[in-house]
């Protein structure tokens, strides 16, 4: 194979692999999404997570109340402001999730060859026979043959804890299916899959639409993970009724984890902000040969159509274990190489007892990914897609990135809005950091601004090398500084602080002037 083709920047010698690494004072490009819960609820917890490289804050409504995760959102925000970050809030949707509530709390043994009854009948108390759920729909959905998967809540992926049902026959409303596999189900709650079957659940639910309108109004939440995504109507549908209840700069992530949403990838990722490869779904709909392949031409389209693309579920043992396993590492470094921009931790973060190891682990695999990351490769796989025709913006944005790869510039300063122009710069994937500083647009309300300006700076932590700054009009003015000046002086002072800046180094700053855009190269300060 040509070096030119390689994942891998040029040939990696064993001896520079043996070789201790220094450490990086800031996080890895590759950015880290945690999900908050039981091991992450506390301020100090919190902080850790943040400072070990956490870039994006889960919430998983299927799980506890509004009142607990309000509790977890304080604590998130006084973490935050201790350690000096911004950190966007994640809300994720339940969805067309289907839910055995296990009332009695003891485990329910299923053993293979057994027959056990799905009902909607939830006066019946879970058992190894009969398994209530709140749906009286499913045996309109399921036909004889259909897979049904039963596991406990967040997919551990063991076997001795998830069970393969096969639909035997359906009467009324029950399904009667066949236990392929012994497991232990155990714990308070379990979640029902119909392996390649529609479900007739909206993919956006009554309870989700309450969360939205109440908690994620109230607390203006940045990205709405659109669970069970599985067409571009779904997502123009929570666009309609977040504009509806004063949303409109919540960002949608569909969440892509079952066939129907690869059949209508395109369409999907054409009106999402983001997308989620949710591998732990997708990987019950497809056969286990065939998930590598839908995730890497997945996160292919993303970064092709410069769209953040996030992947769940690759270190599932540190839910339990210090240390990922070898195949965990080796996925996660892979999928940096096949160009993600984020990795998103469940149950590690959620329930798991090592939080802020798993987001240090993930992190420290993916900034040693990314030192081999062949940058070259990508950015002329990107100018061929966007062709020559390429609108003016985009074509100094891919100059800004090809010039600061040329003079080794430490990293790339973008002047931004809206968040747009760094997610331009971005899509090409720079292999420094990208300091985005956000400003006010000239005219606008600075009381209404401060509000969307953060937004803005929040949802650019989901995307690859992006690290946002809030810049004031007002301290530029107050300082005696041009808009430029102030920019430049802010990103430097924050550049230095976290190691990412020294004296001298060279800076790429990416800016719009009037109707134009131009790109510059400085040095930085030695003070």
């Amino acid at each position: 194979m040509q070096g030119a083709n390689m994942l891998l920047d040029e040939p990696v010698r064993l001896t520079s692999v043996l070789t201790p690494v220094k450490p990086k004072v800031f996080p890895s490009l590759t950015k880290i999404v945690g999900t908050l819960g039981p091991q992450s609820h506390s301020v100090e917890v919190i902080e850790e997570c943040l400072t070990a490289g956490m870039a994006v804050a889960r919430f998983d409504f299927s799980w506890m109340d509004a009142t607990y995760h309000q509790e977890t959102l304080n604590n998130l925000r006084k973490a935050a402001q201790n350690v000096k970050k911004l950190c966007p809030v994640m809300l994720d949707t339940l969805g067309p999730e289907i839910q055995v509530h296990n009332s009695t709390g003891g485990p329910i043994e299923l053993k293979a060859g057994d027959h056990v009854t799905i009902t909607s009948d939830i006066s019946k108390a879970p058992s190894s026979e009969i398994l209530p759920i709140k749906f009286g729909d499913l045996a309109k959905d399921v036909k004889k043959g259909d897979t049904l998967f039963i596991g406990q809540y967040l997919f551990t992926g063991s076997e001795t804890t998830s069970s393969w049902l096969e639909v035997l026959e359906t009467s009324g409303e029950d399904v009667e299916c066949l236990v392929t596999n012994t497991a232990t189900l155990a714990g308070p709650m379990f979640t029902l899959h119909v392996s390649k079957a529609h479900v007739s659940l909206p993919t956006l639910s009554d309870y989700d639409k309450e969360v939205i309108s109440t908690w994620g109004l109230r607390n203006s939440v940045d990205i709405i993970s659109l669970s069970h995504t599985r067409s571009a109507e779904d997502v123009r549908e929570v666009r309609s009724f977040l504009q509806s209840h004063d949303l409109q700069d919540t960002q949608i992530y569909a969440k892509v984890e079952n066939t129907e949403g690869l059949d209508h990838f395109d369409e999907i990722l054409q009106e999402a902000d983001g997308i989620i490869i949710s591998r732990g779904d997708l990987g019950i709909d497809l056969p286990p040969e065939d998930v590598f392949l839908s995730q890497k031409i997945a996160i292919k389209k993303c970064n092709l159509a410069g769209k953040p693309v996030i992947i769940t579920r690759v270190v599932d043992s540190m839910i339990d274990n210090l240390r990922p396993t070898r195949a965990e590492a080796t996925d996660v470094a892979n999928a940096v190489l096949d160009g993600t921009d984020g990795i998103l931790l469940g149950a590690e973060t959620h329930r798991g007892p090592y939080p802020v190891d798993a987001v240090s682990t993930v992190g420290r695999i993916c900034a040693e990914a990314e030192s081999v990351y062949n940058q070259l490769v990508h950015f002329k796989k990107v100018m061929k897609h966007v062709g020559d025709a390429m609108p003016h913006e985009e074509s100094v944005a891919s100059s800004a990135v090809r010039t600061a790869m040329k003079v080794k510039a430490a990293a790339i300063l973008v002047f931004t809005f809206s968040g747009r122009a760094a997610r331009l710069v971005a899509k090409y994937k720079p292999p420094m950091p990208v300091l985005a500083v956000v400003f006010p647009r000239e005219g606008s309300d600075p009381t209404k601004w401060r509000s969307y300006g953060t937004t803005q700076a929040r949802q650019c932590f989901a995307v690859r090398g992006v690290y946002p700054l809030m810049g004031s009009t007002e301290e530029a003015e107050t300082g005696g500084l041009t808009k430029e000046e102030y920019g430049i002086k802010l990103a430097q002072n924050y550049g230095r602080s976290v190691g990412m800046l020294k004296p001298f180094d060279r800076l790429i700053i990416f800016q719009k002037i009037g109707d134009s855009s131009v790109v510059k190269i400085i040095e930085c300060d030695s003070s």
